[in-house]
């Protein structure tokens, strides 16, 4: 192997992906044309090099929703929830449908790194580390709503099971309580799950840092880990218990967000569908979230060798299997109405097709149920373009959800004297999109100093790992000639 090839170029060169390639015969490769050392550097000279000036203007305009979204959080305190749209009978606005929206986003980072971790399915190793993190930020973005949407927000500490001045605790019986439980239980076994995992990369930063500050930082989040067998043996053990302690919450906790509307007696929302109709969406939506950031630095920074098209094709099929999952929710809602003979229930799903919010209903329906019926098509499941596509209006089908969800059965309720119409103001649309600008300003910062790619799990899936794999002459220089080449021009810099 020359040892004038030039790495930057080598690792940039997209390869020829043939992962979805129909032949039984063989079995499609997770990586290509690298070897352990060519995964190392591909990963992270992310961390190493200066971003493109892409992120940059990314990191610019999230920075400024940002800002946008701490404007609109003083302004409320200041002035009070008139700022928003709310009103009677349409007491939750954009707030309840944001936090909803953000919990949703999150539950794909722990069923990619949990559940698919314990079914032993090794092509989530490339895609599990984008999935973990985008959980923490977007748990980050759901607990800011409950806090801010109650008016008072300088008593939210009552929501707390903590000991006060007035002897008052919390209502244990309502389901916004419940939230407060379940989030953080989330939150915290996913925080503990997510960092956990990097450990083995943290380490690998360290010891390549070249400064003393890196080194340093690193060294501290690395905790200390020297790769030892001891170090393996009690990470694998604690990484499959934490597994197994986030699957159920996967389950749970959007059932318990769901019981926010379940429990009542309003029509539209008193209906024993919600919890698995939540969870389905949530998967739904989070996949989308993945997908979409995946495919964006899948290009940027040049992470074709290691997120290939089979990876693309395994999330668009579990996206298509959830969209269907939520379709079937929806005509289902229908029925039971129908069924249950209730007029009132009747009348909420007729006024939510056919009513003054029917536009919102119809972009629901379209963004979530027809869209993802193209990845059919295993030409469409593989295409860049209709992956990002279809990724993107699932986002907005799935926000229009919830929206769907609490407007349609707040305005129009037992008393037609109280019906009411909600609008929502710039307030409304500011919030909205800060939270889009707190999520991606700690995305992109995940994406600049955090190890994007599990590293040890990426190679631990690979042939190379098999203590027995003997590769054959021809398939070599395929196999490790990209490691190979940017170690020897490495040494020769």
């Amino acid at each position: 192997m020359s040892t004038s090839a030039d790495p930057q170029k080598l690792l940039d060169t997209d390869p020829v992906d043939t992962t979805t390639d129909d032949d039984p015969t063989k079995r499609p490769p997770l990586v290509l044309g690298l070897d352990f050392h060519g995964v190392t550097e591909t990963v992270c000279r992310v961390v190493e090099q200066p971003p493109p000036k892409g992120w940059y203007v990314a990191f610019a305009l999230s920075l400024l929703a940002l800002g946008g979204l701490g404007i609109m959080i003083g302004y409320l305190f200041w002035e009070g929830v008139g700022i928003w749209g709310n009103n009677n009978p349409v007491g939750w606005g954009f707030p309840i449908v944001n936090f909803v929206f953000w919990i949703g986003i999150g539950h794909a980072g722990t069923l990619i790194s949990a559940i698919l971790f314990l079914f032993r399915q090794d092509w989530r190793t490339a895609i599990n580390r984008f999935a973990e993190a985008m959980t923490i930020f977007a748990v980050v973005c759901a607990l800011l709503f409950p806090g801010i949407h109650v008016g008072r927000v300088w008593v939210a500490y009552w929501m707390l099971p903590v000991p006060n001045q007035m002897s008052m605790w919390p209502n244990f019986r309502s389901p916004l309580l419940w939230d407060v439980f379940a989030v953080s239980t989330y939150g915290t076994v996913s925080f503990l799950f997510w960092f956990m995992g990097m450990v083995p990369d943290l380490a690998t930063i360290r010891d390549r840092a070249t400064s003393k500050i890196r080194r340093f930082i690193y060294g501290v989040l690395s905790m200390g880990w020297r790769g030892s067998m001891r170090n393996w043996f009690h990470y694998e053990k604690a990484y499959l218990l934490l597994a197994a302690l986030a699957t159920p919450l996967v389950l749970s906790v959007h059932s318990i967000v769901s019981f926010d509307f379940a429990v009542s007696i309003l029509p539209g929302w008193h209906t024993t569908i919600f919890p698995p109709y939540f969870v389905a969406g949530a998967v739904f939506s989070g996949f989308a979230m993945v997908q979409m950031l995946m495919l964006i630095a899948r290009e940027v920074f040049h992470l074709k060798r290691i997120v290939t098209l089979r990876h693309i094709e395994n999330m668009n099929k579990i996206m298509l299997v959830t969209g269907s999952i939520v379709g079937y929710a929806y005509m289902i809602e229908f029925f039971i109405a129908w069924y249950g003979g209730n007029p009132y229930e009747g009348f909420t799903f007729i006024n939510r097709a056919f009513g003054p919010y029917a536009w919102a209903y119809w972009t629901m329906i379209t963004c979530n149920v027809v869209f993802p019926q193209l990845f059919w098509s295993k030409r469409m499941r593989t295409s860049l373009l209709v992956s990002f596509i279809v990724s993107v209006t699932t986002n907005i089908g799935m926000w229009f959800e919830r929206f769907v969800i609490v407007m349609t059965s707040l305005h129009r309720d037992f008393l037609p004297a109280s019906w009411g119409y909600f609008t929502p103001t710039i307030w409304d649309f500011v919030g909205l999109i800060g939270s889009f600008g707190l999520f991606f300003t700690l995305f992109l910062l995940f994406l600049k100093f955090g190890p994007m790619i599990a590293i040890s799990e990426v190679k631990n899936v690979m042939p190379e790992a098999d203590p027995h794999h003997h590769p054959s002459a021809p398939e070599q220089p395929a196999a490790t000639g990209g490691g190979e080449a940017v170690a020897a021009a490495r040494q020769e810099g």
